[in-house]
């Protein structure tokens, strides 16, 4: 969620049932190119992100493997099932919300539960803008997505029952012990904010609506809605589980909402860069909206706001914030790619670079239209 190019390679088929995928990640390395920032950040180079990123995976892929059988009605759990586990997304919304928990304190048990119900939501948001009446998107990591796959109808109905089956999820696995009542309804209030009418309905609004051809508040405000309310929901959820008080939340929010957006404008770039590869745009395309200058000035202020966000947790927790440091940096560097053991053919930079830039932020926003190699 970096977030960084973390991505899972797709098969080249699906079977009816998903059998339990591979949770042994490989990673390789590519260069890129096409940004040059003038930021820095000594204290993430020399943490390990990549070795962070994939002790957490088997145990986040388990937990969503346990939470989707197939049962009946078939049908729509199998579309929820190739929603959320076909073709492997980057978690990045686990990620970030069990970083958060561990940075002010907190037990990760405590926030895998609702880490993995984050996945869920986020699969639905997704299901729900690739639909004909929103993005018309016919591919969703490099695969067909849910409606092209199973029909409008399922896709419907698998994107509506994701969401409350994540509710459910939390409040069924969160251990009693390590997270008070008081607490859990803390962290579901917050998702429920995010997905709700102010929040990422609220961002899908204004895209489909034309608000971004307004001037460049109204673009930042459907980035923030559409794009940064994921990942603001991820770190606000993982502090809130941790322990964190209102003021260290609500510094968390600032983190998560910045590097949401900030991914997803970098993914703009390098759309603009590679020639779109035949990929859909957001009508909140900041490079469409207000030209390359001005989003590269942009990408800096970004990545300076989301570090400016974390400077007083680094000065409380030290090291503690590294995860969530460095997943700045990567936002905009994509120095890694992963893809899950067996699944898929080693790509050359070129590829793996405009994979990176996939889907639009199909990891922690609503949108993430998708070409060919689409995340």
């Amino acid at each position: 969620m970096a977030f960084s190019a973390l991505f899972f390679s797709p098969k080249s088929s699906l079977p009816k049932m998903l059998p339990a995928r591979p949770l042994t990640p490989k990673f390789r390395h590519f260069s890129l190119p096409l940004l040059r920032c003038s930021s820095t950040s000594p204290p993430a180079a020399s943490f390990d992100l990549r070795g962070y990123w994939t002790s957490l995976i088997p145990q986040i892929e388990s937990q969503l493997e346990a939470a989707l059988p197939v049962r009946f009605p078939e049908r729509i759990f199998e579309a929820m099932r190739y929603s959320v586990l076909a073709g492997g997304g980057k978690r990045a919304p686990p990620i970030m919300c069990i970083a958060a928990c561990e940075l002010v304190g907190g037990d990760r048990s405590a926030a895998f539960p609702t880490a993995c119900a984050l996945e869920m939501v986020h699969a639905a948001s997704l299901v729900h803008d690739d639909l004909p009446c929103f993005d018309a998107a016919p591919l969703r990591r490099g695969r067909p997505s849910t409606h092209a796959r199973f029909g409008v109808d399922m896709a419907v109905l698998a994107g509506d029952a994701l969401f409350p089956l994540a509710y459910s999820h939390v409040v069924a696995r969160t251990p009693q012990d390590l997270v008070p009542p008081a607490t859990l309804l803390r962290a579901l209030a917050e998702i429920a904010r995010a997905v709700g009418s102010t929040g990422m309905a609220a961002g899908q609004f204004l895209d489909i609506t034309g608000a971004a051809a307004a001037g460049e508040a109204n673009v930042v405000a459907v980035l923030e809605k559409k794009f940064g309310e994921m990942a603001e929901c991820s770190a606000a959820c993982g502090g809130i589980l941790g322990g964190a008080g209102e003021e260290e939340t609500e510094g968390l929010r600032r983190y998560g909402r910045a590097v949401g957006v900030l991914y997803e404008l970098v993914d703009d770039i390098l759309m603009e860069e590679a020639g779109s590869n035949g990929k859909m745009r957001s009508n909140a395309s900041v490079v469409v909206a207000l030209g390359m200058d001005r989003a590269m000035e942009m990408l800096e202020e970004l990545r300076a706001k989301a570090k400016r966000a974390l400077q007083r947790f680094g000065d409380k927790y030290g090291d503690r914030v590294l995860p969530l440091y460095s997943f700045v940096d990567y936002a905009v560097e994509r120095g890694f790619v992963v893809e899950a053991e067996g699944e898929g053919k080693a790509a050359s930079a070129a590829s793996a670079t405009a994979a990176g830039a996939g889907d639009g932020n199909g990891d922690i926003g609503v949108d993430g239209n998708c070409g060919p190699s689409g995340e």
